[in-house]
């Protein structure tokens, strides 16, 4: 599996929730093909908004790039924001469900590629199932950037108070995460859940 993650600077929340929510029920937003799932969050306390868009295979993300302008060009850039960046990753942890997401943690850790998988493989026989044991917790995604050495660790929360009840032994199992992994932590962020729906959800 592999994800298209779109970065957004200035979105105006309430206005492009309401657009998108009008767009999909008119028909006149589409989901581009082959995409499966799709995950919003917008980080707390900025106007920052990340899209991401789930695939089977990275062929099918790219392949999918002509829809995404197609479905951009729907929504005015002073409403959606500015999309400063565009990453594809691999997907190695998808688990619980992801639908029932309300809010986010996104840890990014870095460390030698030639190290991803055997961390990986640590992460989710070790931590993963102490962070879905975590009242609250409904799900996780680890994604991974090969070129430089960077893991996503994306922990999942029924709301946004069990997101921030959990951080004390979150705070923990990420730094056990990445010691058994060899990496750094890089940057943990907050995020609310705008969307976290298989195309099938969004569309209906």
């Amino acid at each position: 599996m592999w994800v298209r993650v779109a970065t957004f600077e200035g979105a105006d929340r309430e206005k492009i929730d309401r657009l998108m929510a009008d767009q999909m029920s008119s028909g006149e937003m589409v989901s581009p093909d082959g995409m499966t799932s799709a995950l919003i969050l917008d980080e707390e306390g900025a106007r920052r908004r990340k899209f991401f868009a789930f695939f089977d295979s990275r062929e099918a993300v790219e392949a999918a790039e002509a829809g995404f302008d197609r479905q951009g060009d729907t929504i005015p850039e002073e409403v959606r924001g500015k999309r400063t960046s565009v990453h594809y990753y691999e997907v190695l942890i998808y688990d619980g469900d992801v639908d029932a997401a309300k809010a986010a943690r996104v840890s990014l850790l870095e460390g030698p590629s030639e190290a991803i998988d055997a961390g990986m493989d640590k992460t989710r026989s070790d931590t993963l199932p102490k962070v879905r044991a975590i009242n609250g917790n409904v799900g996780a995604i680890g994604l991974a950037d090969r070129d430089n050495g960077r893991v996503s660790i994306i922990t999942l929360w029924d709301s946004g108070d069990s997101m921030r009840a959990s951080a004390q032994e979150a705070d923990q199992l990420r730094q056990r995460s990445a010691e058994m992994s060899d990496q750094q932590i890089a940057n943990v962020a907050l995020y609310d859940v705008s969307m976290a729906q298989t195309v099938e959800g969004a569309r209906a």
